[in-house]
């Protein structure tokens, strides 16, 4: 996939690579303020330009941690401006990504949307073949990728320490025995909201890189608190085409917390408690960048690689945890617009895990296992 034509030159020219590609951000709530603005920001090649946003408050934030970056009040002004544009970043309401992201390549933009990309896995389809037909790039921002569990789980498959995996669990849970509301925890279909398509696109899509296309799904999905109108419980289970289990857990009812990951194998096991520190950091004001730890944890948070005990009474070794890298995203994207470097998450790879998500949606309404 193409960009557009750089500020100063053709994308993939010396020119295009010395000049920064512009950036326009829609949304600047969690996704917008906490993840994009200060990625897009640390990522040499980039430059966040303007910000779209109708909350005059978050315009004011925008321009405070980022002197330099226009303001303006919907994604609208931004299409207008699309010959002095190279990238569009969506990180809006889930129910506009669809009708952004369509828009955005129509006008010619290359694009990066936050997941899920769609509703559907047919929409992710269809977004992905207009890209395509436009010669577009059109990502999808599976940040999770470069989680330091993640990363470090990769690193042990590849080297073979846990033989053949047979079952992996995943968990992103929480404590919020009170909802916040929002659009987040609507009940309405429309806005694409529950944990089902937020942390459960996260867990789906890890699964299906690590092991491969999912055969058949199970789900259990509940609204626990008083209150609530969306999932807030949520359990899927994926057999995938190469045997290995995935046991998928996202919640915001857990009260005591149990392991990210446990990966059981044929050799061994890996046990890993705890989140990647960079969201806390990027909540908190921190910024990647040379010089910094990024993405370290503390030796105490390392998992451990053993068999035939708990990893809580000192079972295994203790596998160092490698450093998380969410900046990997915006550089990889960058690579691909000034360089013809690959995609690293495409829409059709989001479409994929939309398929498991609307089978976990159905199995959990009908209290059936699906075939895919």
């Amino acid at each position: 996939m193409t960009g557009k034509t750089a500020p100063s030159g053709t994308a993939g020219t010396a020119d295009a690579a010395d000049t920064p590609l512009r950036v326009g951000l829609v949304g600047y709530g969690l996704a917008g303020s906490v993840f994009h603005a200060p990625l897009i920001a640390a990522t040499e090649s980039l430059v966040l330009d303007t910000v779209a946003t109708s909350n005059p408050e978050r315009q004011q934030q925008a321009r405070a941690e980022f002197p330099d970056v226009r303001t303006v009040a919907g994604p609208d002004e931004l299409f207008d401006r699309a010959d002095d544009l190279d990238l569009i970043v969506i990180a809006s309401p889930n129910k506009t990504h669809v009708p952004l992201a369509t828009t955005a390549l129509k006008a010619g933009l290359p694009v990066v949307v936050d997941k899920p990309v769609a509703g559907t896995a047919a929409e992710a389809r269809e977004l992905a073949a207009l890209a395509e037909e436009r010669g577009l790039l059109l990502s999808v921002f599976q940040n999770r990728r470069w989680d330091n569990d993640f990363l470090t789980l990769r690193k042990l498959l590849a080297d073979g320490e846990l033989g053949d995996v047979w079952r992996f669990e995943s968990r992103f849970e929480r404590w919020r025995p009170q909802p916040k509301g929002g659009w987040r925890e609507s009940g309405d279909p429309a806005e694409i909201g529950g944990l089902l398509y937020d942390l459960g696109s996260h867990v789906v899509d890890q699964a299906l890189v690590l092991f491969g296309p999912a055969v058949s799904v199970y789900a259990e999905s509940d609204v626990r608190r008083p209150g609530a109108e969306a999932d807030d419980d949520t359990f899927i289970a994926i057999t995938h085409a190469n045997g290995v289990r995935s046991h998928l857990y996202a919640s915001a009812t857990t009260a005591q917390l149990g392991p990210r990951f446990r990966v059981l194998g044929s050799k061994a096991g890996y046990v890993k408690y705890g989140l990647d520190p960079q969201e806390a950091a990027l909540r908190e004001g921190e910024r990647p960048g040379a010089g910094t730890d990024w993405g370290l944890e503390p030796e105490s948070l390392w998992g451990r690689v053993g068999a035939g005990e708990s990893p809580l009474t000192g079972g295994g070794r203790p596998e160092p945890t490698l450093p998380g890298d969410y900046p990997a995203y915006y550089a990889a994207v960058a690579r691909a617009l000034t360089d013809g470097g690959p995609n690293p998450v495409t829409a059709l790879e989001a479409a994929a895990a939309l398929d498991v998500l609307e089978a976990a949606r159905r199995s959990a309404r009908d209290a059936v296992a699906v075939t895919l």
